[in-house]
């Protein structure tokens, strides 16, 4: 009875070290630009009629989706490294938390949906046409973000219905649930098993998926005689598998356990690295390693 409701949060940010704001502004500001200017580019390149495949159609909903969560969170991360008032209202933090629930999610079942892709173009080529039509493709798409949207509305609730009843200051740079979980004043064990329940199901489900698309597509790259036609038929699945690399690896660090305190700092670079740096890196991966997206880029430059 004496604990009093949250209405607004404090964001410590990356670093408590005044020396260190402006640099991290200045770096983070350069990623966060390169970020901006590679998925454009990679937007511009896919609508070229040379690059019409389904592939590149969701290379550019990835692209998009790898725009909107770096601007969920990078925007007030650089204010907050240029202002004293780092506060955020409990409004802004369930819509930031939502969004960047919600276009995460929905980048792990896209990336499910690239591997199908991958797998029908590589085992069933003569029904690929067929099978990844148009209106298959906006399905999967469509599907995904509906996946996004149940997991976001069902976390974002789960959260804002614990007690938050302080410190209402958060020990991360923007509201996540693990931070946020941290400030509950009640027994947060039950939530904490239906989180790593979630996570198994938005992670892992989609990962399996992947895997065993994979396995397939191994099985059926493996049956050709040539090698330059084994080498060629990889190198298009090897950019997606890197990127899955990366999400699995520090999506599964940053949630498996949400009430470490004693990792929150190395938390706190994994969701940099989560939110900032990896949708950074995705046109590099996809452009360096895909020699059409190379070729209809120089023409587009």
């Amino acid at each position: 009875g004496n604990h009093t409701l949250l209405t607004e949060f404090v964001l410590s940010g990356l670093s408590s070290r005044p020396e260190l704001q402006h640099l991290l502004f200045f770096t983070i500001c350069f990623i966060y630009s390169m970020t901006l200017i590679g998925n454009l580019l990679i937007c511009m390149v896919t609508v070229h009629p040379a690059l019409h495949m389904p592939m590149y159609f969701f290379l550019r909903v990835l692209s998009l989706l790898d725009i909107s969560t770096a601007s969920v969170v990078v925007p007030k991360m650089l204010v907050s490294l240029l202002s004293e008032d780092r506060s955020i209202s409990y409004l802004g933090c369930v819509t930031q938390l939502y969004c960047v629930v919600f276009f995460a999610a929905t980048e792990w079942y896209l990336l499910a949906a690239m591997a199908y892709d991958r797998y029908v173009a590589v085992c069933s080529p003569l029904r690929y046409s067929a099978i990844m039509n148009g209106r298959a493709c906006l399905s999967l798409v469509l599907l995904s973000c509906c996946s996004g949207k149940v997991v976001s509305v069902v976390q974002t609730a789960w959260v804002f219905t614990l007690s938050l009843c302080g410190p209402r200051r958060i020990n991360y740079f923007f509201c996540d649930i693990p931070p946020l979980v941290m400030l509950s004043c009640t027994d947060t064990s039950r939530y904490e098993r239906q989180l790593i329940s979630a996570t198994v199901l938005v992670i892992f489900t989609p990962f399996c998926l992947i895997l065993l698309s994979y396995t397939c597509i191994v099985s059926s790259i493996l049956k050709i005689s040539s090698a330059e036609s084994r080498h060629k038929t990889f190198s298009t699945c090897s950019s997606h598998l890197t990127v899955v690399t990366l999400y699995c690896a520090s999506g599964t660090l940053i949630y498996l356990q949400p009430k470490s305190s004693n990792s929150q700092d190395a938390k706190k670079i994994l969701a940099l690295i989560y939110t900032t740096v990896i949708p950074t890196l995705n046109p590099l991966i996809y452009s360096l390693r895909n020699k059409e997206v190379k070729e209809v880029l120089i023409r587009v430059m």
